[in-house]
């Protein structure tokens, strides 16, 4: 865990002006150990950041924008706390590269920032060993700008991790045509579905199956605030871990 400090931490949120931004900045300036130096809109220069002497950038902008953001940040000796998804292989083994650089700045990218996701995300882990069949349903807002979820991507993976760990080979399925893509996109081995819908916010179901069996694993976020939580441990704990992690569990005790 981080050392108290003599100061609050200086935080800058970079897309203050969207609804999870504007959620950031209440949550910030509503905590005794953070001081909120920066708002940082789209027309905005993120040099401002720098000039108002943050020790903390939480970037909740938007996938064409974080990797240069992040840059910047990571440039100029600012810890990031990233939330926006879009991130590639690519894109992150860049950002390992530049951290090597940069020894003392630590970043973490959060697929989702709600302890109940990411709960579900290692719960899912776990349970992935014991099922012949897996898949995920991810469902979001309307103005979600990329399909699948970063969590459905995370989760994925978690899955896959558990099938290997278990010696399981490919989930069956012996669909043969889908002109359609009904069956969704294949994420490490993993069918993924994407739903995009006005009046919700995010929501993930994982679904395993065995003989005789069906064991779903739910997650519900009804409002940006179910994220705030999340998004204050990263702040509170990314100085302490130098480097990139990727999930917000590599902040959690979650063995």
């Amino acid at each position: 865990m981080t050392q108290p400090s003599t100061h609050p931490t200086r935080v800058a949120v970079l897309g203050a002006s969207g609804r999870m931004g504007a959620a950031a900045c209440a949550a910030v300036e509503d905590a005794p150990d953070l001081e909120l130096v920066a708002r940082i809109g789209r027309e905005d220069d993120l040099e401002s950041a720098v000039e108002a002497g943050a020790e903390v950038a939480i970037d909740l902008t938007v996938p064409s924008a974080t990797a240069e953001n992040v840059r910047r940040l990571v440039e100029h000796g600012i810890h990031a706390v990233v939330g926006t998804t879009g991130w590639t292989e690519e894109s992150l083994a860049a950002l390992r590269t530049q951290l090597a650089d940069a020894p003392a700045v630590g970043v973490l990218i959060a697929p989702n920032f709600a302890i109940g996701a990411v709960l579900a995300m290692r719960f899912a882990e776990i349970a992935a060993r014991y099922y012949d069949s897996a898949e995920i349903i991810e469902m979001h807002h309307e103005n979600k700008l990329d399909a699948p979820s970063g969590t459905a991507r995370h989760t994925a993976a978690a899955i896959a991790r558990g099938r290997a760990e278990a010696g399981l080979g490919p989930v069956p399925d012996a669909t043969e045509k889908d002109p359609d893509g009904a069956r969704g996109a294949v994420v490490d081995g993993i069918h993924v579905h994407a739903v995009r819908q006005r009046g919700l916010v995010a929501h993930e179901v994982v679904q395993f199956g065995g003989e005789g069996e069906q064991f779903v694993l739910r997650h519900d976020s009804f409002d940006r605030i179910s994220f705030m939580p999340g998004v204050l441990l990263g702040v509170r704990e990314v100085a302490a871990h130098p480097g990139l992690t990727v999930g917000l569990d590599g902040y959690m005790d979650l063995g």
